[in-house]
This record gives C-alpha cells, sequence and structure tokens, in this order.
C-alpha cells in the first residue's frame, strides 16, 4: 500500500510541473499579438443609409440622342444626363417652345426669350436672360435642418449661394423632399451667347444680401442706353427685392466669366461664380445658352461642329466649411452680414472642398467624366473658379491650349502638354484628341484628370475626393455610365462615413483585416478555458497530494 501511494505522488510531482509549463505557454494577457492578418475591427453602421447606390439611374430615357422642339441633343451617356427638355428651351427659348416642353424644366416661362433676327442669318439676335441667387444648405427658420439641400459628396452639405436661370414652382424636388429641384444646383450655369447678339441679363434679387454680376472679360459698355450702371461693381449693388439690367453686345469671341463683385472674395467663394462663353456668328446658329452643371454640352455651337466632335465646360471650385458654415447657424440676415463681413478673415482662409461641376468626387463620376471613343476631337472649355491654382492633369493624353483667357493662340502658340497651370480666374480652351498615337493618347481606358496640386484631390483631407474625374472611353462603362474594374472602390467612396473619417481608409476589402482599424482584439475564449482547466487541475494534484501525505503519515 505504501508503494501504491509512493508511485502515485512521484507521478503527481512529475505532471505538476509537466503542467504548470504547459500553463505558462498558454497563460492569456492583457495584450494580445495580432499576427500577420489581424482580425478586422469592424466599424458598426448606425443604418445602411450610409452607402449608396453609385448610381441611382432616376432618368435613363435622358441619355440617348433625341430632337425635343426641332432640336438636335447629343447622346450623353453619363450616370446623370443633363435633362433634354432643359437644353431644348435653352437653345429655342422658354417663349419658343410649347408648355408641354416648357412644363417638363423648372425653368420660368420669362427665364430666356429669343426674338429678332437682326442680321437675317436665321438665328434669334436679342436675347433676354433672368437669373436670381439661390441658397443651398442653407438654415431653415422651420428646424434644426437645412432646405434646398445639394450634396457635393456622400453626406457632404457645404452652404452654397450660386446664380440660377428665373425658376417656377417649388425649390424643393418634391413635397415630402428638403432637396433642391434640378435647375437649383451648383456651379451657377454656363452661358452662351453669339457675338453681335444683343444680350439683357437681368438680376432678379430674391436673396436676402445684395449682389451684382461683372462680366468678367466680356466686352460691355461701362453704362447702359439709360446710363446706369454695366459693370457690377459694389458701389452699385442690386439689394434684396430689386433688380438690375446689364445690357452687352460682344465683339469678341472667347471664353470669360461672371461673378458677384459684392463682397467680392466672400461671395465668390461662396459660389457666385460662371462661365460666359461668346461664341463666333454664324448662320443659324441656335445656341445652348444654359448649360446647368456644366459638363458636356449636348448642343454645340455651328463652329464648334465643324471641328470638334464634343465639347465640355469644367467648372474647377473650393469652399472653405467654416465661410460655408455661416449660413447654415443663423437666419438673420444681419448676422449673417456681421458674421461673414466682419468676424469672419478671408485672409485665414481655407480650402476644404474642392469641386469640378459642382460635385466632389465620387460624385463626379455621375455627371462629371469626359466620355470619348478613339479618334475624337474634343473642345474642352476649363475655367478655374477657386481661391488656389489649378495644375490639371489628364493621364495618358496630351492637349493643346488653343486659346487662353477668351483670346484665341496663333497656331505656332499653341502648347501641347500634360499639365496645365490655370491660375485663379483664368480660363484654358484645350483640344483633345484620342488618336491613339502615343502623343496625344496613349489608347483606349479609364484615365483620371484631376487638379496636379496635392490638396485639389482632396474633400475636407480624405482622398480620393475632391476634383478627381476620369476621361472615359464607351468601351469601358457600363449600362449606366459608370466605369466598371472600380466595384471594390465604389464600396468604399460611396458611403458618407468614409468622408466623415468614421472608416478606415482601405476599410472594405481583401485588405481590411491588414490595413483596416487597429483596435482591441477579442479574447481568445478556447485559450482562457484551456489555461483554467490546467490550473484548476494543479491546483487539483497538489490538493490530492497533501491528502495522500497526510494520509501517510497517520499510519
Amino acid at each position: 500500500m505504501i508503494k501504491k501511494h509512493l508511485i502515485l505522488l512521484i507521478l503527481l510531482l512529475f505532471l505538476v510541473p509537466v503542467l504548470i509549463t504547459i500553463a505558462v505557454f498558454v497563460v492569456p494577457g492583457l495584450q494580445q499579438q495580432a499576427g500577420v492578418a489581424p482580425p478586422e475591427t469592424v466599424y458598426s453602421r448606425s443604418d445602411n443609409n450610409s452607402i449608396e447606390k453609385p448610381c441611382s439611374n432616376e432618368h435613363p430615357e435622358w441619355r440617348p440622342a433625341q430632337v425635343i422642339e426641332g432640336v438636335n441633343i447629343d447622346e450623353s451617356p453619363a450616370c446623370e444626363p443633363d435633362n433634354p427638355y432643359d437644353v431644348a428651351a435653352s437653345v429655342k427659348g422658354t417663349n419658343n417652345v410649347s408648355m408641354a416642353t416648357l412644363m417638363q424644366t423648372n425653368l420660368a416661362q420669362d427665364a430666356l426669350t429669343m426674338t429678332d433676327d437682326l442680321d437675317n442669318d436665321g438665328d434669334p439676335d436679342v436675347i433676354h436672360i433672368k437669373l436670381e441667387v439661390v441658397e443651398l444648405n442653407g438654415a431653415s427658420p422651420d428646424g434644426e435642418f437645412l432646405i434646398n439641400t445639394f450634396n457635393i459628396a456622400p453626406g457632404i452639405q457645404p452652404g452654397l449661394w450660386v446664380y440660377a436661370p428665373k425658376s417656377r414652382g417649388m425649390a424643393l424636388k418634391n413635397f415630402n423632399s428638403v432637396v433642391a429641384n434640378p435647375l437649383l444646383r451648383a456651379p451657377s450655369p454656363v452661358i452662351r451667347v453669339e457675338q453681335g447678339d444683343k444680350v439683357y441679363i437681368t438680376l432678379e434679387n430674391t436673396h436676402y444680401l445684395p449682389h451684382t454680376i461683372h462680366l468678367h472679360g466680356v466686352d460691355h459698355p461701362w453704362l447702359t442706353a439709360k446710363g446706369e450702371d454695366n459693370d457690377g461693381m459694389e458701389e452699385h449693388a442690386v439689394f434684396p427685392g430689386k433688380s438690375h439690367t446689364y445690357e452687352i453686345q460682344p465683339r469678341h469671341a472667347g471664353t470669360m466669366l461672371y461673378h458677384c463683385h459684392v463682397q467680392t472674395a466672400q461671395h465668390f467663394m461662396m459660389g457666385l461664380s460662371g462661365m460666359f462663353i461668346v461664341e463666333e456668328n454664324q448662320p443659324d446658329n441656335w445656341l445652348q445658352t444654359f448649360n446647368i452643371g456644366a459638363g458636356q454640352v449636348r448642343h454645340p455651337s455651328v463652329a464648334v461642329k465643324k471641328s470638334y466632335s464634343q465639347e465640355y465646360d469644367l467648372h474647377y471650385q473650393s469652399v472653405d466649411k467654416k465661410l460655408a458654415k455661416i449660413i447654415q447657424t443663423a437666419n438673420d440676415p444681419r448676422l449673417i452680414a456681421q458674421r461673414m463681413g466682419r468676424d469672419y478673415n478671408m485672409t485665414e482662409s481655407f480650402e476644404n472642398y474642392f469641386m469640378l461641376n459642382g460635385h466632389s468626387f465620387p460624385y463626379t463620376l455621375r455627371d462629371g467624366m469626359i466620355i470619348a471613343s478613339e479618334n475624337e476631337n474634343i473642345k474642352l472649355h476649363v475655367a478655374n473658379l477657386q481661391r488656389s491654382s489649378v495644375a490639371l492633369h489628364i493621364h495618358g493624353h496630351k492637349a493643346t491650349i488653343t486659346a487662353l483667357d477668351g483670346v484665341d493662340q496663333p497656331v505656332g502658340m499653341q502648347i501641347t502638354r500634360d499639365v496645365f497651370d490655370i491660375a485663379p480666374a483664368q480660363r484654358t480652351d484645350l483640344h483633345l484628341q484620342t488618336q491613339n498615337d502615343g502623343l496625344h493618347s496613349y489608347g483606349p481606358g479609364l484615365w483620371m484628370f484631376h487638379d496636379h496640386v496635392p490638396t485639389g484631390t482632396t474633400t475636407d483631407g480624405m482622398e480620393p475626393g475632391g476634383n478627381m474625374a476620369i476621361l472615359a472611353y464607351k468601351p469601358y462603362l457600363d449600362e449606366q455610365g459608370m466605369p466598371t474594374m472600380h466595384n471594390e472602390l465604389f464600396d468604399q467612396v460611396f458611403n458618407k462615413d468614409y468622408y466623415a473619417k468614421k472608416m478606415a481608409i482601405w476599410g472594405v476589402g481583401d485588405f481590411a483585416p491588414l490595413l483596416g482599424d487597429a483596435g482591441l482584439l477579442a479574447p481568445n475564449y478556447l485559450q482562457i478555458i484551456i489555461f483554467g482547466l490546467i490550473v484548476g487541475l494543479i491546483i487539483g494534484l497538489l490538493v490530492f497530494s497533501v491528502l495522500i501525505y497526510k494520509r501517510k503519515q497517520n499510519q
């Protein structure tokens, strides 16, 4: 019996050190090494509304080439093409289209009237344009929400002011929405007129602050025929509830600007600026007077059609979120005037949002892409309406400068390059060729084009964002006009949590476990259980050994 107890005691004394050694190796620590591919720390979203469809595909019927009111409207494969009825009314004038067509737009009946073929060449030469100042993403007096909302990117709604063609009906998309109707959007529309046209531009100021329209680079007399202001300077502001008409008959064609000249720095950066393009006088030249949202010109001028297959307007713009926030924190015009004019210091401003044609990436993929085929000649009107310089770079292509600030360049001075430096308020006209010759084009693809100033491709510091867009060849687009081969990127950037900085830069996809957010890991419960069992066994064996020893002593 003694021999049996002795053997058991020796066995226990051997097992305890072995179990202690095993316990040392499996003891759970307060910190745990993640390994090469750590478990992903998933950001738990409060709802699924954070993620958007890349393309809502709301109006696929607007994409094909079509004829409305006798106006030939080019195809637009983009996800969000311009309303072709807006195009038709912008070409014929709201006074020359049927009520059925006008009702498919949000234009007022007197927003654009065209009359009198003064030179008998088949197109109207007396043009009356009426513009209003519209506030987007401003504070509502009825509650803690913004009204006339316009997202520049997922979840991003800076306060903006824009010129807009005089509209009718509600400012909102429908009765159950706070979203602005499609006519009321950034940027201010591109305006096109013809050399020699008698143009009357009326600012009907329905806004709560004074504004003007200064025709930057556009041939115009300093006074109107009545001897009134015609230059739109601050000393001749158009106050709330008032209107003023500017009169021009431009003699020189080119890409110009128009903008507010009241508190110019603030109002310019709030969005009160746009392109003003004077086209060559040609017979039967019915122009698309308004290009809403800029982008593709779906009814180019006669002169453009002679040399180019397509035409695009590219409006670069930036926003200081501190300035933009002012109209979201007050409704009283006196407070807004104080905070914007005296409290806010423009010399300390920042550019947080960078936009192309009113949108930042990824929304630029919806209506800001240049969509091309091989062997095309495409005309680009580029205007820098942001505070800093733009260094426009087109991947895979070199374009040629044909005009600067509305002045055509002689052939010997037309420079071909892949980066175009454009200072604030400057304009550059480019000839983009898609001939696959290794110089003008490297071949079909999805070629990015963007501002090569590093901040230009960010949205409040987040990249990809800003004015990044794509020169897309048609074979690389899906049926909704979105670029293919971008599915993983879409999952990331069409998500308001990404731009709210609530998710990792590579927070989705195969590499999310390696490159996603770092954080506490879930405990290894199996390890804890095994460790507990081993420690319990050790204690049990020790207790058992003590009991055996005492029993032996008692014998």
